[in-house]
């Protein structure tokens, strides 16, 4: 059986960088600020394929974020 993977892309809309957990926040992969933060401690999250453990690393153009079988590219 094949892993189904889903990706998304994040429209940064003029802005230099976003944090990681504002990140996972408003692509709906966290509920709540919160929760971004308690994955990012956990380890489940990865930013160009390297496990993240600053919650607000600064993310920009180019990076992927991933957390399971969700990868998010960040494009202007």
């Amino acid at each position: 059986m094949r892993k189904i993977i889903r990706m998304e892309t994040f429209q940064l809309e003029g802005h230099e960088f976003i944090h990681l957990n504002q990140l996972l926040k408003l692509t709906g992969i966290a509920d709540s600020g919160g929760d971004a933060n308690q994955l990012i401690l956990d380890g489940e999250v990865l930013v160009n394929k390297q496990t993240a453990t600053e919650k607000r690393k600064k993310i920009r153009v180019g990076d992927q974020v991933q957390i399971g079988d969700i990868t998010v590219v960040v494009e202007l």
